[in-house]
C-alpha cells in the first residue's frame, strides 16, 4: 500500500510516489505468502479445514487460479470466499468516477481514458478498501448475460443523446463492476446453460464482449464458484467447457468429529448476553444437539444427496437456549439449566432443515426428527453410563450356564414394573423437576456413583438423562405428552396383573 494515501489525489502524485500496478491474483498471492511466512491464520473462524480444505485453498491462491468450491450445503463455501478480501491490500487506487475500478496507470474503460487524455496528471483518483472489492451474486434461472456482464442502456443514450454505436451507452453488468476485485458466484450449476457459455472468455481470456462492440475489456478478476454436487441439483449442471476453464476444484466436508462440530456451534450461535447470565448448557445437552447432526447424515430416511448443514444445530442450540430461558421468565428464575426435555424445543429447527427421501416422508418430518433425537440420547447414553444392550447380551448368552449378572438399572426398571409413572412437565420449575426425579428408586444412587462429585442440579440433569437413555434402549416408555414428557413401565397393564409374583434379584437375567 502507498504510504500517505489520503494526500495522493491526482495521477500525478500517484506516478511520483512510485505506485506500481499488481494483478489481483499477484496481490492475493503476496499477501499470503506474507501471512504463511508470519505464521498468521489465513482463515480465521473456518473450523475443521486445517488439514484438508485451507490447504488446497493455499496453493491454489499461490498457483493464481480460480477456484470451485463443490460440497453441500453449510459448508462454509461462501465465508471462504468473502474471507478471501483479507488477502487483499488495504487500499487501492482508482480513476475517481470510474465504474469499472479503472487502474489509473492501466484504465480500461473509455470513460477513463477519454480523462486521462483530458486531464492528463491531473486526473482525480479515489481509494478504494479492499471491503468494497467484493461481488457477489446468486445464480438463479432468471440471470442473464446483462444482469452479469452488460447491456445497451436506452436511458443513458437518450439522456445523453449518443447513438447506440458509442461505447459510453454500454451499463456494465455486476462482472466488469468488480474489476479488480473478488467475484462469487454461488449455486453455479443454477446458472442457465447458453448464461456459463457467456463466462467462457472471461475465464480463458479475461476479456468480455457486449451486444457485438468492438469492445475488449480485458477485466483483472479472481473467480470463485460454489456448487453442490451436479448429481443433487436436478436444475442444472456446470457445463463441461466452464469447469474445464476453472482450475481448482475444491472439494469440501462436514466435521468430523464431535469436538469441531460444537467448536462451529459455540462459535456461530447467537446467545444474547442476558441468556447467557440466565441459562446454563451443559456439555452433555450440547453433544445430544450435535450428535443430531450426526445422526441425520447417516439417516436412511434423510436425503443424503441433500445434505445436512451446520446451520441446523446452529438453530437448534439457540432453539434449546431459548426454552429455558422462557420458563425462567414465566417463573420468575434467576437462573436454570437446559434440560433434556426442553431438547423438544428443537424440534423445528431440525425438520426445518433435512430433506426427507420418499420413505421418511411416510413416516413424517416430526416423527423422523424425535427419531434423530432419540438415536442421539442413544449413542451418546453409552458415553455416560454402561450399555444396557451389552449387559443383556452378557446374560442371555446361548449355549452358556445362566449366570446371574448385576444390572445397574434393574431397581430403576423395577419401579416403573410395579405402576409408578412420572411427567416431566416443559415449563415445571427446575425443583420440581429434581423433587420428581429423586422419587424414582435407584435413579440418584446409579447417577451418584458413576458421577460422585456431580452436584444437585448436575445429578438431576443426568438423572433425567438415565431415565430418556432406557426408554431408547426400549426398557421403560417413554411418550410425549402435549406438555410433559410421561415415563412408565414397558409393558404396561400386563406387568401391572403380574405385580403379585415378583421376581427374584438373582433370578431376573434380562430387561423385562
Amino acid at each position: 500500500m502507498v504510504p500517505d494515501i489520503k494526500h495522493i489525489n491526482t495521477l500525478g502524485e500517484l506516478k511520483e510516489a512510485g505506485y506500481k500496478t499488481k494483478s489481483i491474483k499477484d496481490e492475493v498471492r503476496q499477501n499470503l505468502i506474507k501471512k504463511l511466512q508470519g505464521k498468521e491464520e489465513t482463515f480465521p473462524g473456518i473450523i475443521g479445514y486445517e488439514d484438508s480444505v485451507i490447504p488446497d485453498v493455499e496453493r491454489a491462491l499461490l498457483s493464481k487460479h480460480n477456484i470451485l468450491f463443490l460440497g453441500l450445503r453449510g459448508q462454509a463455501k461462501t465465508r471462504m470466499a468473502r474471507q478471501m478480501t483479507e488477502l487483499l491490500d488495504e487500499y487501492i487506487p482508482i480513476i475517481a468516477g470510474s465504474e469499472v475500478n479503472d487502474d489509473p496507470l492501466q484504465p480500461l474503460s473509455k470513460y477513463a481514458k477519454d480523462l486521462i487524455n483530458e486531464r492528463g496528471d491531473a486526473t482525480p483518483i479515489e481509494w478504494v478498501h479492499r471491503s468494497q472489492r467484493y461481488g457477489e451474486k446468486l445464480a438463479t434461472p432468471d440471470v442473464s448475460v446483462a444482469d452479469l456482464i452488460g447491456d445497451i442502456d436506452p436511458i443513458k443514450a437518450a439522456n445523453l443523446r449518443l447513438s447506440f454505436a458509442d461505447e459510453r451507452v454500454i451499463h456494465f453488468g455486476i462482472i466488469p463492476k468488480s474489476n479488480r476485485g473478488i467475484f462469487v458466484i454461488n449455486e453455479l450449476p443454477d446458472l442457465q446453460a447458453r448464461i456459463q457459455v457467456a463466462l467462457f472468455n472471461i475465464l480463458e481470456e479475461g476479456d468480455v464482449q457486449i451486444r457485438g462492440f468492438k469492445l475488449r475489456l480485458p477485466l483483472d478478476i479472481l473467480f470463485v464458484f460454489t456448487a453442490n454436487p451436479e448429481d443433487y441439483t436436478n436444475r442444472g449442471s456446470i457445463v463441461t467447457p466452464l469447469k474445464d476453464r476453472i482450475q481448482s476444484q475444491i472439494l469440501t466436508h462436514y466435521p468430523k468429529s464431535l469436538e469441531q462440530a460444537l467448536a462451529i456451534t459455540e462459535q456461530e450461535a447467537s446467545i444474547e448476553d442476558v441468556q447467557k447470565e440466565i441459562v446454563q448448557v451443559s456439555d452433555l445437552v450440547k453433544r445430544l444437539i450435535e450428535q443430531v447432526a450426526f445422526e441425520a447424515r447417516a439417516s436412511e430416511f434423510v436425503d443424503k444427496k441433500s445434505g445436512v448443514s451446520a446451520r441446523l444445530t446452529i438453530s437448534a442450540f439457540e432453539n434449546a437456549v431459548s426454552a429455558a430461558e422462557r420458563r425462567s421468565i414465566v417463573h420468575g428464575d434467576q437462573q436454570t439449566h437446559v434440560w433434556i426435555s426442553d431438547l423438544i424445543g428443537i424440534i423445528p429447527s431440525i425438520t426445518g432443515k433435512i430433506e426427507l427421501v420418499y420413505e421418511g416422508e411416510q413416516e413424517g418430518p416430526y416423527q423422523v426428527a424425535m427419531n434423530l433425537l432419540d438415536k442421539s440420547i442413544r449413542t451418546n447414553f453409552v458415553q455416560y453410563f454402561p450399555n444396557p444392550e451389552t449387559l443383556k447380551k452378557r446374560a442371555s448368552r446361548k449355549g452358556e450356564t445362566p449366570q446371574v449378572v448385576y444390572n445397574p438399572y434393574r431397581s430403576i426398571i423395577n419401579w416403573f414394573d410395579k405402576g409408578n409413572h412420572i411427567n416431566l412437565f416443559f415449563s415445571a420449575k427446575d425443583q420440581d423437576k429434581i423433587n420428581q426425579l429423586y422419587a424414582v428408586d435407584g435413579l440418584f444412587a446409579l447417577v451418584k456413583k458413576t458421577f460422585s462429585h456431580a452436584n444437585e442440579k448436575e445429578a438431576a440433569l443426568l438423572m433425567e438423562f438415565v431415565l430418556h437413555g432406557l426408554a431408547s434402549y426400549s426398557l421403560i416408555s417413554k411418550k410425549i405428552l402435549e406438555n410433559a414428557v410421561e415415563f412408565k413401565d414397558l409393558m404396561g397393564s400386563m406387568f401391572n396383573m403380574q405385580s403379585s409374583s415378583s421376581l427374584d434379584d438373582e433370578e431376573e437375567e434380562d430387561f423385562n
